[in-house]
């Protein structure tokens, strides 16, 4: 039997609370404290905001609407309500925090660590960065 590193019991003891809060009625999604160490490896600049902002249109727009406001058609009728993007109290949340979110998914936001590579889930944050009000 293998043995469980420090990492994994952190990671799931951080999974088990939210879904605790969540499960509870707490609606305030915040990562763990430990993943706001984590810095963004893919650079800024022009073409990795355009890819990301190419994936946002793909998988986010239609819950978190055309500029993130979490307007879009599909966000509607969600419980919680998709995030606003653009807004100060998302803007000022670590990368990491916004990357172990999109890893993560909670209730109908699906997770995409598996459905995008780590550089798109970069890239992505990338963008959102340039949805501020």
């Amino acid at each position: 039997m293998k043995k469980f590193t420090f990492p994994l019991l952190l990671f799931v003891g951080s999974l088990l609370l939210y879904s605790f809060n969540y499960q509870n009625g707490n609606n305030e999604w915040k990562a763990p404290e430990t993943v706001n160490k984590v810095k963004n490896p893919v650079e800024v600049n022009a073409k990795n905001i355009a890819l990301g902002k190419k994936i946002y249109n793909k998988m986010c727009w239609s819950c978190h609407g055309s500029n993130g406001a979490g307007d879009g058609p599909a966000g509607a009728s969600l419980n919680p309500k998709p995030a606003d993007l653009s807004s100060t109290a998302f803007q000022q949340q670590t990368d990491g925090a916004v990357f172990w979110k999109i890893n993560t998914g909670r209730g109908t936001m699906a997770s995409f660590e598996n459905s995008l590579s780590e550089d798109q889930r970069w890239a992505v944050i990338n963008y959102l960065r340039t949805l501020k009000k």
